[in-house]
């Protein structure tokens, strides 16, 4: 039998050719519409559960004409306020369990809902999302003064509330189940795509943590499905002193309220509380 090389050398280039162009579409369609992949917005207004702590609801200003829905719980007298930034597909309604922990302990709360969350106005893009918190840093840091502030965020808000603690003073930063770089998190689960080179909001964490002057807490499940454990153990590397870091066993990703998170929250502000079970929780 004889062979055309000629014509397969022409097949295989136009079959590569073929190949390269589906590729190239493809990633084409995940850069045109990678927000719709990392932000999970829920944009309806809900009021706070009446059978919950007495949240109430403020409207904040941002520096570029959004207006954002935050709940606000105050403090008791002597007990600290958290400034809570929540993960790409948080709402406020769906955290009650959060809130009831946080006013259970007296703490007070101001829990903001990025731009397109929980009827807050606009589109969320990296940028905005420091912008919203600058706004909500300002309305808390106008009524109480940096050392009631604990600055917190969850998942995708730990790269909100890090640049933010990097740049204002507060009492303290925690970060629950956090991430060095989103783009590092994209690029693991994602590796057929160059996420490196593509992602526009990137969140980089690691760049910020070092310039965090207040005591920073690290808490993460070592079973967490979305980002995984190894991450929150790299940032806090990066992270100076005073620093503590607490291993859920068995955490997952949503979960860490459930298990034991607000305990130890409570140890490392120094909160106290009433006597409670035993904490499933490592401290390294």
């Amino acid at each position: 039998m004889r062979l055309n090389f000629a014509r397969l050398r022409r097949f295989a280039l136009r079959l590569g050719m073929v190949v390269m162009g589906g590729y190239l579409a493809i990633v084409g369609v995940a850069c045109t519409f990678q927000r719709s992949l990392l932000y999970f917005p829920d944009p309806h207004l809900y009021a706070p559960d009446p059978a919950g702590p007495p949240m109430q609801v403020v409207r904040l200003k941002t520096r570029d004409g959004e207006t954002l829905i935050a709940w606000f719980l105050p403090p008791k007298a002597g007990e600290p306020v958290i400034l809570h930034f929540g993960g790409n597909g948080d709402s406020l309604i769906g955290q009650e369990d959060r809130w009831r922990q946080i006013a259970s302990a007296g703490v007070g709360v101001l829990a903001v809902a990025y731009r397109g969350y929980s009827g807050s106005s606009g589109h969320p893009t990296e940028a905005g999302l420091h912008a919203d918190a600058e706004a909500a840093y300002n309305w808390l840091a106008a009524r109480y003064p940096p050392g009631d502030i604990v600055i917190m965020g969850h998942s995708l808000g730990t790269g909100v509330a890090t640049p933010l603690a990097a740049e204002h003073p507060a009492r303290a930063l925690i970060l629950e189940s956090p991430f060095t770089s989103a783009a590092d998190v994209g690029a693991a689960r994602m590796t057929w795509l160059p996420v490196g080179l593509l992602m526009w909001d990137r969140f980089e964490s690691r760049n910020s943590i070092g310039k965090v002057r207040a005591p920073v807490l690290i808490v993460h499940g070592d079973r967490d499905e979305v980002i995984d454990y190894s991450y929150g153990r790299a940032l806090f590397a990066l992270a100076n002193q005073p620093k503590t870091f607490v291993r859920i066993p068995g955490g997952m990703h949503n979960d860490l309220p459930e298990h034991g998170l607000y305990p130890a929250v409570w140890r490392f502000l120094g909160v106290q509380t009433p006597p409670a079970a035993k904490v499933p929780a490592s401290q390294g």
